[in-house]
């Protein structure tokens, strides 16, 4: 339970520093720096956010995502599955129009002519004038609303557009079949179906059910741990899959990797 504790520390604190890197999270922002043919803050996050995860999958959402901070607060007030099904594909039609917008920008603003980090930030902070406290608290209440009506980071689910970039880095590595973090039943047929693990799974993953498949194969899974953490058989674990087939464990209570190669 200790990795469980540390990890809803570092969410709330990356939800203390929202007001300074909320911009830097800004789909809108990269619109306006692509008028002027500026890669900007926010665009180099996405850009690292796919990146870091083909070899990690979705593990910023579970440790350090301001969103999922948030939601995860609203947890206390509403603590159940969202619906699931088609409204999962909505937030992957808003960031194909987003990047459609995105493109026509730059085209219009002449393609990439400068990088600043910091475009329409005052000392980097984002949260520095009336108009953008206006912003901050419209994306809190962008966030929390969902959360508070339909359950668990509903946000994630339905309107997130962060997380297509950490699907498509998942895609990529699965089908190039490079090493990646993963969650796996080592051992499938100690399963009692207690149920543990899908309630307290953040993101509502039919975790049993991806158990008798041998892994943990949704992409909304954020590899946060904690069915790892509250199976009491020890089913579940995290490994890190090789290119070839071969997967190198990862030791429920450390961490860390272990020395040898298990073959799936």
């Amino acid at each position: 339970m200790k990795r469980q504790r540390l990890r809803k520390m570092i969410l709330i604190l990356s939800l203390l520093l929202f007001p300074v890197t909320l911009y830097y999270f800004s789909p809108a922002l990269i619109i306006n720096a692509g008028f002027s043919g500026i890669v900007n803050g926010s665009f180099i996050v996405f850009v690292l956010l796919f990146l870091f995860s083909i070899p990690f999958g979705r593990l910023f959402c579970a440790y350090l995502c301001p969103a999922g901070g948030l939601q995860e607060c609203a947890f206390a007030v509403k603590e159940k599955n969202p619906k699931q099904g088609w409204r999962l594909r909505i937030k992957y039609v808003i960031w194909a129009v987003w990047l459609t917008v995105v493109f026509c920008c730059y085209l219009a603003g002449g393609g990439i002519a400068a990088v600043d980090f910091f475009f329409e930030t005052k000392h980097g902070i984002s949260v520095s004038s009336v108009q953008s406290y206006i912003i901050y608290y419209g994306i809190v209440c962008l966030v929390l609303v969902p959360a508070l009506v339909c359950g668990k980071r509903a946000f994630c689910h339905y309107f997130c557009w962060m997380a297509p970039f950490m699907t498509l880095g998942i895609r990529l590595r699965r089908f190039l079949r490079l090493p990646g973090l993963h969650i796996r039943a080592k051992r499938p047929e100690n399963c009692i179906s207690c149920g543990k693990c899908e309630k307290v799974c953040p993101m509502s993953v039919a975790v049993m059910e991806e158990v008798r498949n041998g892994q943990i194969k949704s992409y909304e899974c954020i590899q946060c741990g904690a069915c790892i953490d509250n199976c009491p058989r020890g089913v579940l674990s995290y490994e890190i899959r090789g290119g070839q087939g071969g997967t190198y464990g990862v030791g429920k209570k450390t961490g860390l990797c272990d020395s040898g190669i298990v073959k799936s």
